[in-house]
C-alpha cells in the first residue's frame, strides 16, 4: 500500500481536499449571523430563542393583567354599575394584541432562520405602529371623560371615589405621555434601521414593546405597588420584564449594546420629569386642561 506522506501525487490530492474543507468551513461560519459586540458566531440556541421567550412573556403579562380586570369590569357593566366599554377601547385592544402577536411571530421566524418571511411580514409593523399611536391618542381622553361624566351625576359617596380615580388618571396621563413619546421614537429608529443595523433594530423593537405593558402591571392589584403615590413599582416591573433579554445580552456580548443606551438616554430624563410632576396641583390642572375639562 502506498503511503501518501511519501507519494507526491497522493500528497497533493490530500492537500487539495484539506483546502476545500477549510474553504467550506470558513464560508459556513461567515454565513452565520455575527454578534455585533463580541464578533463570535451565534451558535448558541439561547441567542435565537431569548427573543421568542421575551415576546411570549410580554403576551403572558398582558393576559395576566387584562383578562381578570376585563372580566370584573364586564360583570360591573352587566350589573349596571358602570357604562359599556367605548368602541375605541376595543379597537385599541385589537391593535395592541395584533402588535404583540406580530412581535412573537417575527421572533419565531428569525429563530427558525426564516429571514425573508420575517422581512415580508415586517411590513405589517409599518401599519400597526401609527395605528396604535392614533388609537391611544383617542382612547386616553375618551376613558377620562367617561369617568368624569359618571362623577358629575353620582351620589356623594360614589362621587368621592370617582373623583379620586380621576386624580389618579391625571397622574397616569404622565405615564401614558411618556409611553407614547418613547414608543414612537424607538419604533421610528427601529424601522429606519431594519436593513442597515438589524441588531439595533430588533432590540429597539423589544424595548419599545415593553413600554405599553405598564398598563397590564397597573391592573395586577395583587402585586405590591406604590400607586397612587408614585409610579416607581410600575417602572420596576416593566424593566424586570426586559431583564432576561438584557442580562443575556450583557453576558453574551460582555458589554451594553447601544440600543439600551439610546433607551436610557430617553427614558431617564422623561422619567425624571414624570416623578417631579406626579400629583402636583399644577399637573392636575394641566391634565384637566389637556382633557378639555
Amino acid at each position: 500500500m502506498l503511503n501518501p506522506s511519501t507519494n507526491p501525487v497522493l500528497l497533493a490530492g490530500e492537500m487539495r481536499k484539506l483546502n476545500m474543507t477549510i474553504t467550506i468551513d470558513a464560508s459556513q461560519a461567515a454565513a452565520l449571523p455575527k454578534d455585533c459586540l463580541s464578533g463570535t458566531a451565534r451558535t448558541n440556541v439561547i441567542d435565537r430563542w431569548i427573543y421568542v421567550f421575551t415576546a411570549a412573556s410580554f403576551i403572558g403579562i398582558v393576559l395576566a393583567g387584562f383578562v381578570p380586570d376585563s372580566l370584573g369590569k364586564l360583570a360591573a357593566i352587566q350589573a349596571g354599575q358602570r357604562p359599556p366599554f367605548p368602541l375605541i377601547l376595543h379597537v385599541h385592544a385589537v391593535l395592541m394584541g395584533s402588535f404583540l402577536l406580530l412581535l412573537l411571530g417575527q421572533s419565531i421566524l428569525m429563530a427558525l432562520g426564516k429571514r425573508n418571511w420575517h422581512m415580508q411580514l415586517g411590513i405589517a409593523a409599518v401599519v400597526l405602529f401609527p395605528a396604535l399611536v392614533i388609537a391611544a391618542i383617542v382612547l386616553v381622553p375618551t376613558m377620562y371623560r367617561q369617568v368624569w361624566i359618571a362623577a358629575q351625576s353620582a351620589p356623594p359617596p360614589i362621587k368621592q371615589s370617582l373623583q379620586a380615580n380621576l386624580s389618579l388618571l391625571e397622574d397616569i396621563l404622565l405615564i401614558q405621555l411618556r409611553v407614547g413619546v418613547l414608543f414612537s421614537i424607538l419604533m421610528w429608529i427601529a424601522l429606519r434601521s431594519r436593513t442597515r443595523d438589524t441588531e439595533l433594530h430588533k432590540r429597539l423593537i423589544f424595548l419599545a414593546s415593553a413600554l405599553p405593558i405598564v398598563a397590564a402591571f397597573r391592573r395586577m392589584e395583587w402585586l405590591p405597588n406604590t400607586l397612587p403615590h408614585s409610579a416607581l413599582t410600575l417602572d420596576i416591573y416593566s424593566l424586570l420584564a426586559l431583564s432576561p433579554m438584557f442580562i443575556w445580552d450583557l453576558t453574551r456580548n460582555r458589554g451594553i449594546h447601544r440600543a439600551y443606551l439610546i433607551f436610557a438616554a430617553l427614558f431617564i430624563p422623561m422619567s425624571a420629569v414624570l416623578y417631579s410632576l406626579w400629583d402636583t396641583p399644577w399637573w392636575h390642572a394641566t391634565a384637566r386642561h389637556i382633557m378639555g375639562i
